[in-house]
């Protein structure tokens, strides 16, 4: 398989197994869509991991592959390639990419589907479809403009340069840098540390930032709203406030 799936402890591990660049071929695309129904189904998984490998992300597309279709082959596939990224976007739960190396092209849109991203220091990311005579077409062109803002997402867009971690860093393109050994451990402890929270509530927080940030400000405060009084019918919550007046915050061990 192109991309395996690894759970223990509350933690899904979504790992590019595609050497030697992790290339994201129509095959990895659509498991990766299958996958990522897989961990919002099961309850095992809490938090998501998203990583290539000690070496790469993802380098892109398989170009060789793209190469072979024209334009009406692109049209009946190009659905496809964008609803397998934003099924990886719309996992109800956190999910944090682990970047080694190359995050290019379909690689780091694949990364700007995660919640955030930890870098290693040797990352480089970039959307460099503009040197083949295209644009993104996996969620960059709009993903990438609500991260950094548009002036940013333009600039790299339109020149198709790579910038490497800490640039991408201070752009906020990413939102972490640790040395290159540490990547993987920094990006499960950070999920791991958020399978143990209330999994409704994170789901409610997630939602809302998400889909408030596609809508007018008073759907967004409607999504809020509707997510709030509903978290007052689950058993976190009675867990949550109890621990609180009980022992202090952030005590509270949730089912």
């Amino acid at each position: 398989m192109t991309v395996n799936l690894e759970v223990a402890d509350g933690v899904g591990t979504l790992r590019l197994d595609r050497p030697p660049m992790n290339a994201l071929d129509i095959a990895t695309q659509d498991r990766l869509r299958e996958l990522a129904g897989e961990v919002t189904r099961r309850d095992d998984v809490r938090a998501v991991v998203l990583y290539g490998g000690e070496k790469v992300f993802a380098a892109g597309a398989d170009i060789k592959e793209m190469r072979e279709m024209d334009h009406a082959a692109m049209v009946a596939r190009a659905r496809d390639l964008q609803d397998a990224f934003t099924a990886v976007a719309r996992i109800p739960k956190p999910v944090v990419a682990a970047v080694t190396g190359y995050a290019l092209g379909g690689g780091c849109e694949l990364a700007l589907s995660a919640d955030i991203r930890i870098a290693a220091d040797n990352a480089k990311l970039g959307q460099p479809e503009i040197l083949l005579g295209l644009i993104p077409g996996a969620g960059g062109t709009q993903r990438l403009s609500r991260l950094v803002g548009p002036s940013r997402a333009k600039d790299l867009i339109f020149t198709g340069r790579q910038v490497r971690a800490e640039e991408a860093l201070t752009m906020g393109l990413v939102d972490r840098v640790v040395p290159a050994a540490e990547v993987y451990e920094a990006a499960h402890a950070w999920a791991a540390r958020l399978a143990k929270g209330p999994a409704i509530a994170l789901r409610a927080a997630k939602e809302s930032v998400d889909f408030g940030l596609e809508a007018d400000i008073d759907t967004g405060l409607a999504i809020e709203r509707n997510w709030f009084a509903g978290l007052f019918a689950t058993e976190d919550r009675e867990i949550g406030m109890r621990s609180f007046v009980e022992d202090g915050p952030g005590k509270a061990t949730f089912r």
